[in-house]
């Protein structure tokens, strides 16, 4: 996508101008009623927001499926994301590459509903080679301009985090808490994978990081975990809001009540959204030269930042104005 010279994302951001803008949320569903549920809600959040897809949803094949009938699975889902509603974000996450129905997915899934899907979620990912054959399936499927997200779910994964990350193919990498945990063979105890232990065992907090780092270093979206206790508002907002201080800038939700808490938890505060909109009109009016602001001197270092708060508000559903508006309309769209 290209922008004017002067549109803030083409003057601040430069090569990674034309990068997707991931929305915070990633809704994973497998059972067919839900996932029929989840894209009627996508739906009405779009419609509550101005028309703009709010959050992703994530067609679950790995833990959707029923043993034996994976290939029926397959189908389903291939025929849920080409009755989705134009514009909406739909994803589907396959089974793992090591998964005999690995092939099966990719090809009926991407074959039949390429045009229809955003990315393709591939879990249990331990190296680039991985991604690698994965994305030569999606292309053989017809699915050549899918993205892949890849799931992050062992220690050697860990280790091969930033390989992962530079792949040209991949745009987003995801923790797997669970798996993570359990791959260590009980040397990590199991309150490691509730909402708060997972922020205190160092070996996780290591891997957290290890990804994200990864993940910015290659200007890719770092995606944090889920949390399993949904029938806890208050334990999804504790965990997002500790996401976002381990610099992720996504999350997974597993429970239609998770959605609007990690929209909430990854909104820029008021007096923040304020501060950028004000520096990025006057930034824009000096054409990006720089300026004053309250006694502070501001060059487009920090125009990078306010343009990214700005950016975070636009996908959080956060009222702006209209010229900001009309920029974020013009940038790459969830």
């Amino acid at each position: 996508m290209s922008f004017a010279s002067d549109h803030p994302r083409a003057v601040l951001l430069g090569a990674q101008a034309a990068a997707m803008v991931l929305p915070v949320c990633d809704h994973y569903s497998g059972v067919p009623a839900r996932m029929e549920k989840s894209l009627r809600l996508q739906a009405e959040l779009a419609e509550e927001f101005g028309g703009t897809c709010m959050f992703d949803v994530t067609l679950d094949c790995e833990d959707g499926a029923p043993v034996g009938g994976e290939h029926a699975h397959a189908q389903a889902v291939a025929a849920l994301a080409r009755q989705a509603r134009p514009g909406m974000r739909v994803a589907v996450r396959v089974h793992a590459p090591g998964h005999v129905a690995f092939e099966d997915d990719v090809a009926t899934i991407v074959g039949e509903a390429a045009a229809h899907l955003c990315h393709v979620m591939v879990p249990k990912v331990e190296g680039p080679d991985d991604v690698t054959r994965a994305a030569q399936l999606v292309d053989q499927a017809g699915g050549q301009a899918l993205p892949l997200h890849v799931l992050i779910e062992s220690p050697l994964a860990v280790h091969h985090a930033f390989e992962i990350a530079a792949h040209p193919r991949v745009q987003s990498l995801s923790f797997g808490l669970m798996d993570f945990v359990s791959a260590h063979g009980g040397a990590i105890d199991a309150e490691a994978m509730d909402s708060q232990g997972q922020f205190q065992h160092p070996m996780v907090l290591r891997a957290k990081l290890a990804l994200a780092a990864a993940c910015h270093a290659h200007g890719k979206t770092p995606s944090h975990c889920v949390v399993t206790e949904f029938a806890d508002p208050q334990a999804i907002r504790h965990a997002a809001q500790q996401a976002r201080q381990l610099s992720y800038t996504r999350m997974w939700s597993i429970h239609p009540a998770q959605i609007r808490p990690i929209l909430a938890a990854f909104a820029p505060r008021q007096q923040a959204i304020d501060e950028a909109v004000q520096i990025i009109e006057a930034a824009h009016a000096a054409q990006w030269a720089p300026i004053s602001f309250q006694g502070v001197l501001h060059d487009r270092a920090s125009y990078r930042y306010y343009w990214q708060v700005l950016e975070r508000a636009w996908r959080t559903g956060q009222p702006l104005p209209t010229l900001v508006r009309h920029w974020l309309n013009d940038s790459p769209a969830p």
